[in-house]
Parts: structure tokens; C-alpha cells; sequence
């Protein structure tokens, strides 16, 4: 048996295509159910965000598991076929675990370093445990991950990393940039720098923030991720 990953993400997909793949708990129950019941699978996980749904499962042969998964997501999109194949990407046994890792860490996230993935991470391991779908191989894997991420987080500066240049902007702005409790703001854009400020604004105790950008589905798609306030420009 193998891990293979077969997902989607922020970095492959236009907005538009990742909202139509969005699931809430029920949605992701079913997609874990569905892979764990397809033939070449033992075990199955879902990591499911605003930015990302992967499928990690264990499996007995590559191609035809491969398949089985590009299916089930294509059924999940309600697009045609040629639509989302080019934007799924699929890794196998020691590229899928070094993605895991990658992902755990923050090193995939739109705003690199952000903490966030480690407890959705967590919550997908915890879902296909309640399932029953989740064995001594992922069981395994997710463990190791969510250590990898937090070691990331506390025995490097990937935190800092590129909040640095947040950092720089914030002291422009206002007197004490570490604390932004009761502060308003609004960020500009809808890009990895964007992404970067709205968990950075967050993580230092402002609540009330604001994505401005041109295209507003863009925008409402940055907001929801960090449960922030969208508005065209």
C-alpha cells in the first residue's frame, strides 16, 4: 500500500473553479466516505479550506486510484471533466508526504507561515478518525505532519518570514504595530501579499478588517478564509 494525493488549490486553480469544490462538514463526510469505499483504497482523509481540497488515501496501485479520485472531485466540482483536470495535481508516496508536510508547515498556504493549516490539517485527521476511515497508515502520517508543523512554527522564524514586510507597512501606519486590538483595517487586493496582511492584521487582535479589490468574488474569497468583510473597490 502507497500514499497518494490527488487535490487543488489556490496555486493551480482560479477562484471560480475552488468555490465550486467548497464543502461544508456534511459535504466533507461524504467525499472521505466515497474514497474510502472506492476499490483500490484502505484508508481515506480529506483536507478540505477556502484555498485547498486534497484527498489522501491509501492505496494498492497508482493509475487506477489515480482515476478513482479525479473522478470523485470532478463529480464534487459539477464541471465538465476537461475542466478541472488540468488543475488537479497528484503525488505519490514520498512526493505525497512531503507535500503533507509542506502543507502542515504553512510552506503551500497563500500567506506563507500562517498558522491556520495546522488545525485544519488536525480536523482532517480528526474526521476520518470519527469515520473510521482514517487506519495505522494515515493515522501515522498526519501525526508526524502536525509535529513537522508545529516545529516549523516554533523552532524556525517562518512566522516572520514574510510578515517582515507587513511589519514595515504597519509601522508607516500606526505607533505600536504589534497590537491592533480595536483597530480598523482595510487591506487592498486579494493576492498572496493581501492574504499575508488580512492573517497578519488577525493574528495581532484586529477584528475589524476589510478586503478591497476590483473583483469581488476574489476578495469575498480572501474574507471568508480568515472570516473578514469583502467590498469591491
Amino acid at each position: 500500500m502507497s500514499i497518494l494525493v490527488v487535490g487543488v488549490s489556490h496555486k493551480t486553480a482560479p477562484v471560480a473553479l475552488l468555490e465550486s469544490l467548497a464543502l461544508d462538514v456534511d459535504g466533507v463526510h461524504k467525499l472521505v466516505t466515497d474514497v474510502a469505499s472506492s476499490d483500490h483504497v484502505s484508508e481515506a482523509a480529506v483536507i478540505a479550506t477556502c484555498n485547498r481540497l486534497e484527498i489522501y488515501a491509501n492505496v494498492d496501485r497508482f493509475h487506477g486510484s489515480v482515476e478513482e479520485l479525479s473522478t470523485l472531485l470532478v463529480e464534487r466540482a459539477g464541471r465538465p471533466t476537461e475542466a478541472l483536470l488540468p488543475h488537479l495535481y497528484v503525488h505519490y508516496d514520498d512526493g505525497a508526504v512531503s507535500h503533507l508536510f509542506t502543507v502542515a508547515a504553512g510552506l503551500d498556504s497563500m500567506a506563507v507561515g500562517e498558522g491556520q493549516i495546522l488545525g485544519q490539517t488536525r480536523d482532517a485527521l480528526r474526521g476520518g478518525q470519527e469515520l473510521g476511515t482514517v487506519g495505522p497508515a494515515l493515522n501515522s502520517l498526519f501525526q508526524q505532519a502536525l509535529r513537522v508543523g508545529k516545529r516549523a512554527h516554533s523552532e524556525t522564524e517562518i512566522d516572520h518570514a514574510a510578515p517582515s514586510l507587513v511589519d514595515a507597512a504597519l509601522r508607516r501606519v500606526v505607533a505600536e504595530p504589534g497590537d491592533l486590538t480595536g483597530a480598523r483595517v482595510v487591506v487592498v487586493g486579494a493576492g498572496s501579499m493581501a492574504a499575508l496582511s488580512v492573517a497578519t492584521a488577525r493574528r495581532r487582535g484586529a477584528t475589524d478588517v476589510v478586503v478591497l479589490n476590483r473583483t469581488l468574488e476574489r476578495a469575498e474569497h480572501l474574507a471568508r478564509e480568515y472570516a473578514v468583510t469583502a467590498a469591491p473597490l
